[in-house]
């Protein structure tokens, strides 16, 4: 049977749950009473998200899984069913940021968007839904997606492109597996506070390894401190978290998360071409189209690059 609002789930898988929408999904998932699977490509992480579960009184355990790799899906699966059973609730969280203008994106650009964000969902899907569907007693798959996959975005074409492959693929998979007892949902979070866009690859860019660490640091910074602990609650990681909970109980197709994820998709169904300019003025609202902002965002890297160069040698300087 699939998750009545009256069935809580007793074991729970999480990808990329080491930090951010994951590691919230998690934690929300193990306060609802569920022991929780919680895998990231990054096992300290993993097992910091288990701490902090474990330090609530609450169960979790830690994996290392690649969702890239096809073969580690399916060790990671039967390993999970040995030791611990079939899961109820499958999320499928990892996913990374590409951007850049379409034509600076080449085709390693496009690869590494799709292998984590789309064939990890794929993968995933398939390895626990076939034991979901074994066992008999149906189950839920949840899929993050993104607002990107209702609204098209400027600068972010290969992102978008793969949030909305995840939407369509998470519908795909809902009529299939449906009459198996086994619900499929897609939660489309807006604009929300995660290291996603720190950790971004944008072709087109050049920004070298120390200031990129400079511009994480700050951004690390900023997440942590006291304002934006508070807005969490608000545009942070536990909204969605509560939304993914929910997707799951009540078997959701679609879930958007905040007011633009919300409005972009009642326009895509309401007034599509409205829909496809809702994100498209903004950089013409500052007197610019897209081939004129990038360079100016290159020419700001180029200062702070050049700026922390100065620092450096200042800094190495004999007094």
């Amino acid at each position: 049977m699939r998750l009545w609002p009256g069935r809580k789930p007793e074991l729970v898988v999480v990808t990329g749950a080491g930090s951010g929408i994951g590691r919230a999904i998690a934690i929300q998932f193990a306060q609802g009473g569920a022991e929780v699977v919680a895998s990231d490509l990054d096992l300290n992480t993993a097992q910091e998200t288990g701490e902090i579960i474990h330090n609530k009184g609450q169960r979790a355990v830690a994996f290392q899984l690649d969702v890239t790799d096809p073969a580690a899906w399916e060790r990671f699966a039967e390993q999970v069913r040995a030791e611990y059973g079939v899961p109820d609730v499958l999320v499928n969280n990892a996913g990374i940021m590409v951007g850049g203008r379409f034509f600076d994106l080449e085709q390693e650009h496009w690869e590494k968007q799709f292998r984590v964000n789309v064939f990890g969902v794929a993968y995933g899907g398939r390895a626990f839904g076939k034991q979901m569907a074994e066992r008999g007693r149906g189950g839920q798959i949840v899929n993050i997606a993104s607002a990107g996959a209702i609204t098209p975005t400027p600068v972010f074409p290969a992102y978008s492109a793969s949030k909305a492959a995840v939407k369509m693929l998470s519908e795909c998979m809902r009529m299939e597996l449906g009459p198996k007892g086994i619900g499929v949902s897609a939660v489309c979070p807006g604009f929300i506070n995660t290291n996603i866009g720190v950790n971004a690859t944008i072709a087109g860019l050049d920004v070298r390894d120390d200031v990129r660490e400079r511009a994480n640091n700050m951004m690390r910074a900023f997440q942590s401190s006291a304002p934006m602990r508070v807005l969490d609650q608000l545009i942070g990681p536990p909204q969605v978290a509560r939304a993914t909970v929910r997707a799951a109980r009540y078997n959701f197709a679609v879930a958007p998360v905040r007011p633009e994820a919300w409005l972009g998709y009642f326009l895509s169904r309401l007034l599509p071409g409205l829909n496809r300019h809702f994100m498209y003025p903004i950089p013409y609202w500052l007197g610019l189209d897209i081939d004129t902002l990038m360079p100016r965002v290159q020419r700001v890297i180029d200062n702070l690059t050049e700026r922390t160069q100065t620092s450096a040698v200042a800094e190495q300087s004999p007094v």
